[in-house]
Parts: structure tokens; C-alpha cells; sequence
């Protein structure tokens, strides 16, 4: 027996993606604080923001070579690819 699953008004998708969008963007200025902590010597792993940023780049490039530009994702993700380096950069020690 299948369970149907229930499809949701355009409105309430695209407010799902905003709140998703600007989650995405928060979690990439969280890195802001490491970047801090860094530059004072507290060096954060840098492994993790370097494969955020690679991540981010990949959607970034995925939503400018589409037909159709999908700018909200663009949005979204290019944030994670200046926090993500420069977190990774700084905690190079």
C-alpha cells in the first residue's frame, strides 16, 4: 500500500526556499567567528569550510550555466564560497 504524498501550494514552496535560502546564507556568516578566532592564533580545522566553499562553487556554477539562471540558488551558495575560503585560509598555520 502506497502513502500518498501531499503536494503543497506554490506559496508555501516558495516560502520553504527562502527560509532555506536564508538559513544557507547564516550558515555560511557563522564562519565569521572562526575567522576571528584565527586570526588571534585559536586555529580552527580547515578542511571543513575548504569543502563548503568547493560545494558552494559547484551549486553556484550549476545555477549560472542553467538555461534558465536560478538566481535564489545562486544567492544561497555564493556567500559559502567567500566564507568558506577565507575561514580555510586563515586557519593555514
Amino acid at each position: 500500500m502506497k502513502k500518498k504524498i501531499r503536494s503543497f501550494d506554490n506559496k508555501t514552496v516558495l516560502t520553504i526556499g527562502r527560509i532555506g535560502s536564508v538559513l544557507s546564507v547564516l550558515m555560511y556568516v557563522s564562519y565569521i567567528l572562526q575567522i576571528m578566532n584565527n586570526l588571534q592564533g585559536n586555529y580552527g580545522n580547515p578542511i571543513q569550510p575548504l569543502v563548503a566553499a568547493i560545494n558552494c562553487l559547484i551549486w553556484v556554477l550549476y545555477a549560472l550555466l542553467r538555461e534558465k539562471k536560478d538566481w535564489p540558488l545562486f544567492v544561497a551558495n555564493f556567500p559559502g564560497i567567500l566564507f568558506g575560503l577565507a575561514t580555510f585560509i586563515t586557519s593555514l598555520h
